[in-house]
């Protein structure tokens, strides 16, 4: 396994939109046990194949206390949304140290491939519902901060490259 580099808003690549996994073989099983290593170095709950450069429809997360849980969703697409809606703070791995609140459908159903290509249907609310929604959001080049307002997304864009050129220089 192998630690992957996340990419970082404002970086052109996350807006990409994934295209649907082929075959579930030995190449997705390695992408998808190095997406789960990084997610959980990185102290995410979730993680998209775009966030690691990767434009296939691949999805992990892990919303459980232990941390011990992983959740594989190949190619998901979602079949059945609440009509509620909430709103709640979500930060993102490719935005870090940067939180604000999103509005979301309060319960979500999504039907994917698991990691052995089988598929399943997953029903699910609260920290997971979002979760999935967010990370879907990734597969079609979207970044939580686009729910933001301009002057907001301007702001957190401003701060990304000023981070940025910081590290950069050491």
């Amino acid at each position: 396994m192998a630690l992957l580099p996340i990419l970082r808003y404002p970086d052109p690549r996350l807006l990409k939109v994934a295209r649907p996994v082929a075959t579930v073989d030995d190449r997705i099983h390695r992408l998808i046990d190095d997406m789960l290593e990084t997610m959980y170095e990185a102290q995410g709950i979730g993680l998209a194949a775009t966030q690691v450069d990767v434009h296939e429809r691949l999805i992990v997360m892990d919303v459980s206390a232990q941390r011990d849980a992983p959740l594989v969703l190949i190619n998901p697409e979602l079949v059945a949304r609440s009509e509620d809606m909430d709103f709640g703070e979500e930060g993102c791995l490719s935005v870090p140290q940067i939180y604000d609140e999103v509005q979301r459908y309060t319960r979500v159903t999504v039907r994917a491939l698991d990691r052995l290509g089988q598929p399943r249907e997953i029903a699910a609310e609260g920290v997971m519902s979002v979760c999935i929604q967010h990370e879907m959001d990734h597969l079609i080049g979207k970044v939580f901060v686009e729910y933001l307002s301009p002057l907001k997304r301007n702001r957190v864009r401003s701060k990304m490259l000023k981070r940025s050129r910081d590290e950069a220089r050491g």
